[in-house]
Parts: structure tokens; sequence; C-alpha cells
């Protein structure tokens, strides 16, 4: 693990929720995966494209 420079606050913890939708009365639906920091209202990130860490290397 490498050191935090010292003018840098630690990391904050995030939160993740995974989302199933479903659009058009029912006829379509897609996942998505949000994910925020509790402590910061607009610091948050929601994806329609969700991809395990496996399937990326």
């Amino acid at each position: 693990m490498s050191p935090q420079p010292a003018d840098t606050a630690p990391p904050e913890e995030l939160t993740s929720q995974a989302y199933h939708i479903t659009v058009d009365d029912g006829r379509d639906s897609f996942c998505a995966l949000s994910i925020e920091s509790p402590d910061v209202e607009t610091a948050w990130l929601i994806s329609d494209t969700v991809r395990s860490l496996e399937s990326m290397r």
C-alpha cells in the first residue's frame, strides 16, 4: 500500500447499490450500479454499464 501525500485527506468510504430497472411498461429492462459518497451530496456515479472486474482483465 502506498502512503497518502501529506496534503491529501484519507479516502472516504463509498457505498454502492445495484438496481434492476424496467422501462416501457415492462418491455425492456437493464441493470444499473450506483456508487456514492455518503458524506458529500454531489459525489455520486450511476452507470448502466456493469462489468465484473474479472471480465476486464
